[in-house]
């Protein structure tokens, strides 16, 4: 074997042994990451709900949830929201208004605005951007301006909350994202 041979094996090997752990450095999304697609949307730090207390025009608000998880209502004070779905605020507010308040209080909770998402990595322009629901990591990024020119094209990383723990897995482009979930576009390779 001459040594230019040589060199070129020793290259294609080392590039092997790079690229196999490349690809084993992230699994797969574990189940949990696509159970809490179907699961109802549970409220975190930056969404904005509108509450409406019928009848109530000075209670009928929208309300900011703060970095603690709790949105600040008039008469009742602080609620703890993160972690809860609309209906469930609604059914805690409701209640304290119950205790003291209004006799018979009708209340009422949609989001208003989503927490935003993030995107990192091989896109025109990363960064922090508004939430639409519905949106797949495709749109969010068409939204960051779209692929760079050194951008792997076939699947990305996101990080997401889920039941209080923090997952990283990879999905296809195609794939639904959440308010606050991280999105890397790794480069490519070669």
């Amino acid at each position: 074997m001459n040594r230019r041979s040589f060199l070129s094996s020793c290259l294609s090997g080392t590039v092997a042994v790079a690229l196999a752990g490349c690809a084993s450095a992230y699994q797969p999304a574990p189940p949990a990451f696509h159970k809490v697609l179907q699961q109802p949307y549970r409220l975190d730090a930056g969404d904005r709900l509108r509450v409406t207390v019928f009848e109530q025009t000075d209670l009928t608000n929208t309300y900011t949830v703060d970095k603690s998880g709790y949105i600040a209502f008039p008469l009742v004070g602080s609620v703890a929201a993160r972690g809860s779905t609309a209906k469930q605020i609604e059914a805690s507010i409701a209640s304290k208004l119950a205790n003291g308040f209004i006799r018979t209080p009708d209340v009422s909770v949609e989001i208003d605005r989503y927490r935003p998402f993030f995107i990192m990595g091989e896109v025109g322009a990363a960064g922090q951007y508004t939430y639409a629901p519905g949106m797949t990591v495709q749109n969010a990024i068409a939204v960051a301006g779209g692929f760079s020119a050194r951008a792997f094209q076939g699947d990305v990383d996101i990080t997401r909350h889920v039941n209080g723990k923090v997952l990283t897995g990879r999905v296809p482009i195609t794939d639904p994202i959440l308010p606050g979930d991280t999105i890397f576009l790794r480069e490519r390779l070669l």
